[in-house]
């Protein structure tokens, strides 16, 4: 069983080698410096490298380091040469913005959701990863965003326009649904997902190692959070406790998932469980009086992407029911839940974006193996805790990553 850690900005990146060797876990700086680095000389992957140069030579020149680009550039470049170069290169740069802003690559990102409002951290963690690999929005690289507005029945529509537009690649966000429509819509433009199951069994994939096809990306399924994250819960309460499972039946294998394995949990640890479906404000409503009339002693919350993006509605229902509550991310925590244990969102959009970046400077999909995080983080809101009366243990507050007073 993996330690529970926290406070962690970015956490190790756990993959296989095509050779089944382990790359092992390391901070995602190091894998951009294995992966980085292949730029050409002779031209990059939006133009001639002499617009690059000029890029670098301006900036350099206003930094004052011209000895450091005589020496890159040729010892036998004098002074008075770099600065005429300069000039002509500022002359000429107008021009050749014009030329690199026209060619710039397009990403397509398929969402489930109605804007990025609900989920901005993870849209940062993206952005973030692009410029890990020196993509910037709106600077070198194009992203068009296609909402699906909580409709999943239209992002089929969503998923073949931006592949008619065509986009360079193709990102699949909000879970696996989200990402078997998008691998669906083409063969040839690369798919970047993440999803919390097994990528294979879910088709995405031949293999975790090797992605035999145009698609790869994170998974971030472990058994260890689902049990553990009853267990911490379970140590609150009394034992027999009641716990409501609250899950989203159109999102069918995050689903079967959590009551497979919370439901396994739940026999070792002497607590009995009860699903709960929701899969829209009004049913989220209903399902929080039937969980009061059940008489259930706290509330487990599964993955899922809607049920997340009503994360405040659901924490206020769950602290208006006096339950406590478990729950998926850290987001929840910090929106008033009694705690939360899993992944970090944002860290996974992070990685997205970097293998968005790999593949927009000529990596293929194939070649990428399937990143699985194995960083969990753990967050205790002490201040929601006394507001239902509970005491936390000192072995909760010791594991804690964070404690939100």
């Amino acid at each position: 069983m993996a330690a529970v850690e926290g406070k962690a900005d970015v956490g190790p990146v756990c993959a296989t080698s095509h050779n089944g060797q382990g790359f092992g876990c390391r901070p995602l700086e190091r894998r951009r410096r294995v992966f980085g680095g292949r730029r050409s000389m002779t031209q990059n992957e939006h133009g001639p490298a002499a617009t690059d140069l000029t890029l670098r030579l301006i900036k350099c020149a206003r930094l004052g380091c011209y000895d450091a680009l005589v020496l890159r550039f040729g010892g036998h470049m004098r002074r008075r040469e770099l600065i005429k170069l300069l000039g002509g290169a500022a002359a000429a740069w107008p021009l050749a913005a014009r030329a690199q802003r026209a060619a710039m690559p397009v990403i397509g990102f398929l969402d489930p959701r109605s804007s990025p409002d609900s989920f901005s951290k993870e849209i940062a963690g993206f952005h973030r990863g692009l410029k890990d690999i020196g993509f910037v929005a709106n600077e070198n690289v194009t992203i068009e965003y296609a909402w699906g507005h909580d409709q999943l029945d239209r992002l089929p529509i969503l998923a073949a326009d931006l592949v008619s537009r065509p986009v360079a690649v193709l990102v699949a966000s909000g879970g696996s649904r989200v990402a078997v429509i998008a691998k669906a819509a083409t063969t040839t433009i690369p798919v970047v997902f993440a999803v919390a199951q097994d990528p294979v069994k879910l088709g995405l994939v031949g293999s975790l190692v090797r992605p035999d096809g145009n698609a790869t990306g994170v998974n971030y399924f472990n058994v260890e959070p689902y049990g553990k994250r009853l267990e911490l819960l379970g140590k609150l309460l009394p034992q027999r406790a009641r716990v409501a499972v609250l899950v989203n039946p159109t999102d069918a294998a995050t689903m079967e998932a959590t009551l497979r394995e919370v439901g396994s949990a739940a026999g070792y640890l002497g607590l009995e469980t009860m699903a709960f479906n929701a899969s829209s404000s009004q049913e989220i409503d209903a399902a929080f009086a039937d969980v009061a009339g059940a008489h259930a002693d706290a509330l487990y919350l599964g993955g899922d992407t809607f049920l997340n993006s009503r994360r405040d509605q659901i924490a206020t229902l769950a602290a208006r029911n006096g339950l406590p509550a478990a729950y998926p991310q850290r987001d929840w925590a910090e929106a008033g839940g009694l705690m939360s244990y899993g992944p970090s969102l944002p860290n996974i959009y992070r990685l997205i974006g970097t293998y968005t970046g790999l593949i927009l400077k000529g990596e293929k999909p194939s070649d990428l193996p399937i990143i699985q995080p194995s960083k969990f983080e753990f967050v205790i809101n002490l201040r929601t805790a006394k507001a239902l009366g509970l005491a936390i243990p000192p072995t909760h507050l010791a594991l804690a990553g964070e404690v939100i007073e």
